[in-house]
């Protein structure tokens, strides 16, 4: 496929930053100080890599809380001058309004929509987008993940491959229209066929003490190699790993990371046959308030 076909999409990159939602995500971001740390972690990770894609053929909607402080829109506003975010404040999205502000920020100038889900505080390589319209489907739907990524936990970062993650992508026909915000990031495929892109990490998820879902998985590996596809990304904060890292990694810490991640996701699966989906909230609500401060993880 030659560079006009792969790129005659309409590209959006969808971000919700602050925007209203109920349950047990509401209650994390009516913590002090949440919403400072996110912004931080914004400007550190999210906003730098999505700005410096090696194809700027795409469009970048982030929705905001119309109760957003003063403050945080001189950020925004600033944040929107110099790069191609385009905000958008609403106290929900339906998805008859999602479509529409689709199309306002497009355009619609093509025959082929495609969205990508990228979360505020996390980071995208360089060639992600141009990636992501490599794989794109013209003329039916199909959702797509590039399945290597790395997780950041500062000091180290790891090597993951997720067939699933949260960096879904949809392509699909305008006339039916379908968007990476129509199921949860890993049950897209009960509705629509899957593509996925392969090679080198296309994207980061950092772990920090404000999320809500994301754990340390994957391999140890040394954060300079991937430098250039996360441009200013691995410069400060980062570590490169020792051999007695490594070995302490992969022969104790990353069991005992995987015998944890299949008691819960076993637990998650039992929790959804019989209960369903928003019973995990009332569970996580529980188990933050027996934790008082302590960090949440969600792990939709």
């Amino acid at each position: 496929m030659d560079a006009e076909t792969r790129n005659a999409v309409d590209h959006v990159i969808l971000t919700r930053f602050n925007l209203p939602s109920p349950g047990y995500e509401r209650s994390v971001r009516e913590r002090d100080g949440w919403l400072e740390k996110r912004v931080s972690l914004f400007e550190r990770y999210c906003l730098p890599t999505v700005s410096a894609q090696s194809t700027q053929a795409f469009s970048w909607i982030a929705y905001f809380d119309p109760a957003s402080p003063m403050w945080l829109r001189e950020r925004i506003e600033a944040w929107s001058a110099k790069g191609p975010l385009t905000p958008i404040f609403r106290s929900e999205v339906s998805a008859d309004q999602l479509v529409s502000d689709l199309a306002d920020v497009s355009g619609a100038r093509t025959r082929t929509l495609v969205t990508t889900n990228v979360d505020n505080d996390d980071a995208i390589a360089r060639d992600f987008v141009e990636r992501i319209q490599g794989l794109a489907e013209h003329g039916s739907t199909a959702a797509i993940y590039l399945a290597r990524g790395l997780i950041g936990a500062v000091p180290f970062v790891y090597r993951r491959t997720d067939r699933v993650n949260a960096f879904c992508s949809v392509s699909s026909s305008w006339e039916d229209a379908a968007t990476c915000w129509k199921d949860w990031h890993n049950e897209l495929h009960r509705h629509m066929p899957v593509k996925l892109g392969w090679g080198e990490p296309a994207w980061l998820q950092v772990i920090h003490g404000t999320n809500v879902s994301n754990r340390v998985h994957g391999t140890m590996v040394s954060p300079s190699a991937y430098a250039a596809l996360f441009p200013g990304i691995f410069e400060d904060g980062w570590l490169q790993p020792s051999g007695v890292d490594r070995v302490l990694d992969s022969s104790v810490r990353r069991p005992l990371r995987w015998g944890r991640e299949a008691a819960r996701g076993a637990a998650k699966r039992v929790i959804v046959a019989t209960a369903g989906r928003t019973a995990l909230d009332r569970v996580r609500d529980r188990m933050r308030g027996r934790r008082g401060a302590s960090t949440p993880s969600k792990d939709a």
